[in-house]
């Protein structure tokens, strides 16, 4: 898939990059961390012959900076809107992947105006409790002191569904491309800003445009109970599972995501 050339914008103390493929309405990707757009590349190119395609870095993932202290779901709300802004994207449908859940929550508290619908992947409305927050901060610290492989390697079980880690070296090998972008100060700042984010439940009632939840059956990190959490809080919404895929659901098994987002957008 050729993306036209990226974008950059700066957003806060940050420099932010994205990229556009295809032609017609507006729709929004974000990747999970720590990923970066290319993450969407497959689907993307699904969704191209339709719609035109937003994929931007998130802040202190792929090509964008990670700017001063924690990289918090405000300030990566604020990225996003920018993004939108410099497209001339006025309204969307939004897709985001485990942190990029995160974001789509924020990004609906502060302006829901923006939001056309929503499809929330492999994520979760919950808060970190008190040892998920301890973890992340730990993470944090180590990868300041070991570097970032040693962390990159031990997250492939947990992001990567057991199906695709023993037939699919490629994705494996794909995934850790993708995750060697980021500096052991992009990590640890991604990881502070998650773990200080706020709770969501409260946020899923209020939601009111279309939404979709979708997870991989083989997700260990937020599998099918979180989705059908989310699916009981949020009015009108429905739930998809995509088989022999873990917590990088669209990254394992493009065909079944696009089929499903195409779906989704074509109907709204």
């Amino acid at each position: 898939m050729t993306a036209n050339a990226s974008q950059r914008i700066k957003s806060g103390d940050a420099e932010i990059f994205y990229w556009t493929v295809g032609d017609g309405p507006p729709v929004v990707l974000l990747h999970p961390f720590p990923a970066h757009h290319e993450f969407w590349n497959p689907v993307a190119e699904t969704l191209a012959a339709r719609y035109r395609v937003i994929l931007p870095d998130l802040r202190g993932h792929g090509e964008s900076g990670v700017g001063e202290g924690p990289a918090t779901m405000e300030k990566h709300a604020a990225d996003i809107l920018g993004v939108m802004d410099d497209a001339g994207v006025g309204r969307a449908p939004m897709v985001g992947v485990s942190i990029g859940g995160y974001v789509l929550f924020e990004l609906w508290r502060r302006q829901r105006g923006r939001v056309a619908a929503l499809a929330l992947c492999n994520t979760k409305a919950a808060a970190d409790g008190a040892e998920a927050r301890a973890g992340r901060l730990q993470a944090a610290s180590d990868v300041m002191e070991r570097g970032v492989e040693p962390f990159f390697e031990s997250m492939i079980p947990r992001l990567l569904g057991k199906s695709t880690r023993e037939s699919r070296p490629d994705l494996v090998e794909g995934a850790l491309r993708m995750m060697r972008k980021m500096s052991p100060e992009d990590v640890a700042q991604v990881q502070r800003g998650m773990a200080a984010r706020p709770d969501s439940m409260d946020t899923l009632k209020t939601i009111n445009v279309p939404t979709l939840l979708v997870t991989g059956d083989e997700d260990i990190l937020t599998g099918v109970n979180e989705a059908e959490l989310m699916r009981q809080h949020i009015p009108a919404s429905e739930l998809r599972v995509i088989a022999k895929a873990g917590h990088y659901a669209a990254w394992e098994q493009p065909a079944e995501a696009a089929r499903i987002l195409r779906q989704f957008m074509d109907r709204i």
